[in-house]
């Protein structure tokens, strides 16, 4: 990890405390170093106490901030213990980034019912019980606070994801439900939606035949990287993400809005070119 954040102002979040589940790798784990480079103090989480062990060495060992502990989100009285010793330890809760999912990928009738109940209860139950612990233990208390939660794109059917489509919109709308509910707080809730990001998990966890070509769906032509990603969730975890809210913020490379690139390849050639030249060319 470096000391310096690449695009954002040295100490852009002094003094912030944030927590980011499923911090022990690919974007949670960007986004937990990002975070840190900008002077936050980092509460990692996530199931296995490994990676998590792993992130919040590396960012100490570049001179930040963090601590961790091993929690399943869709425990309720350990998400609770969770936001009591965090607050003991640190006095306050400034950004709660709910990074923690997963999914499996299978067609719709192979999904067993325990299947389809454990990937709502890590998306949906797992995400409340995070968002409403930190919204009544610190937040309200405190004045205030910010929920970024993780979904994802594109928003159009995903053909071998139904729980976690199903998921992720539930997710989505809660965002803007509370946001309306607890402005009075002065809690700001999003959603953002992440595309195709290279990452492990991508490249490790999906079969080729799915993962092959990928890049090619995506109208800007490649994958999202995770250091893209971070500088985004840092943006609206800074003063300058102070009116967002209430919002799902998509980035995908404009998948969300096709598939592919523009023009697409036509029969006999490819692009551009098979586009005759004066048709190509600005009208005066």
């Amino acid at each position: 990890m470096s000391e310096r954040s690449k695009i954002f102002a040295p100490g852009l979040l002094e003094g912030r405390v944030c927590v980011v589940s499923g911090s022990g790798s690919g974007l949670g784990r960007a986004t937990a170093l990002e975070l840190a480079r900008l002077g936050a103090t980092v509460v990692g989480c996530g199931r296995r106490p490994e990676p998590i062990e792993e992130t919040t060495r590396m960012i100490r060992e570049a001179g930040g901030s963090a601590d961790h502990e091993a929690l399943d989100i869709r425990d309720e009285e350990a998400v609770d213990a969770f936001f009591d010793r965090l607050l003991e330890r640190h006095g306050r809760l400034d950004v709660l980034v709910n990074n923690a999912g997963g999914q499996f990928l299978s067609p719709a009738e192979a999904i067993s019912p325990k299947g389809f109940r454990t990937v709502i209860e890590l998306n949906v139950v797992g995400t409340w019980l995070m968002t409403h612990a930190a919204a009544t233990k610190a937040f309200i208390p405190g004045g205030g606070g910010k929920v970024l939660s993780v979904t994802l794109s594109p928003h159009n059917g995903m053909p071998g994801m139904v729980h976690s489509g199903a998921a992720r919109a539930a997710v989505e709308n809660m965002m803007r439900t509370l946001s309306v509910e607890w402005a009075r707080f002065n809690i700001r809730l999003c959603a953002i939606a992440a595309g195709q990001f290279d990452t492990e998990t991508l490249r490790t966890k999906y079969p080729a035949e799915v993962t092959r070509g990928l890049a090619d769906t995506i109208p800007l032509g490649r994958l999202g990287t995770e250091e893209e990603w971070a500088w985004l969730v840092a943006y609206l975890a800074s003063p300058a993400g102070d009116f967002f809210s209430g919002t799902t913020i998509t980035m995908d490379g404009a998948r969300d809005n096709w598939f592919g690139k523009w023009p697409p390849a036509l029969q006999g050639g490819g692009g551009e070119g098979s586009i005759p030249a004066e048709e190509r060319r600005p009208k005066p």
